[in-house]
């Protein structure tokens, strides 16, 4: 696969109230060329717009022990067209480890036909003390009520994911943040519609990434 490409960043999460622990990006096929996010920028040590992320520059950040996993999940992205979605490790401009989780889904353009992968990248490493409290704070009596579900849906993360309980909430947590939608609620459609996944296990993941990004459209108002 050709490790060339050129992009640039987009967008100010922070300025949006976007957690600096998450970020955007958006990797298009043709020409493999990236746009990032401030916070895609920081996780890997730079000031937004001093470098332009491309396919070779974020493979020179992969963990040596993930780097052929990440290598694979490209080439398999551009030659089927599904999302590019893992968990891995990537070294910062500090030599700092993160260990994040990019959850995407496929992106169209307005005929409808898959021209890249689009999506987010959470750092499970960051700090979960001001996130939790600000959560817990607004959210923790209707917590306490919808425990059951909210546990189901955390299981269902750590299984797809392979992530821990926290890591799990964590996710959690930002789908409600950012699209403005009750935990809970989010936690129960997102339990309802797993059992219509496939049953292929080579399709799991990429299914249920689009489903976690799409379940607040299908959530009643509130």
């Amino acid at each position: 696969m050709p490790r060339t490409g050129g992009g640039r960043r987009f967008g100010d999460g922070a300025a949006d109230g976007q957690p600096s622990h998450i970020g955007s990006f958006k990797f298009y096929f043709v020409g493999q060329r990236w746009e990032w996010s401030d916070e895609v920028a920081r996780m890997h040590g730079y000031e937004p717009g001093t470098v332009e992320p491309t396919t070779e520059l974020l493979l020179s950040h992969k963990h040596p022990d993930d780097l052929r996993l990440v290598q694979d999940l490209l080439d398999h992205a551009l030659h089927t067209g599904d999302s590019f979605s893992s968990r891995h490790r990537f070294i910062d401009t500090r030599g700092q480890e993160h260990d994040v989780l990019v959850v995407a889904d496929r992106m169209y353009d307005d005929r409808g036909s898959v021209i890249g992968s689009t999506g987010y990248y959470i750092d499970l490493t960051a700090s979960l003390d001001e996130v939790r409290q600000e959560v817990l704070d607004d959210q923790l009596p209707s917590l306490f009520e919808s425990r059951a579900v909210i546990e189901q849906a955390k299981g269902a993360l750590m299984v797809i994911y392979r992530i821990s309980a926290e890591q799990a909430f964590r996710v959690l947590q930002w789908r409600s943040q950012e699209t403005n939608k009750k935990l809970r609620s989010l936690a129960a459609q997102l339990v309802a519609e797993i059992g219509e996944l496939p049953a292929a296990p080579s399709s799991t993941q990429s299914q249920f990434d689009h489903l976690l990004l799409t379940i607040h459209a299908r959530v009643a108002s509130e």
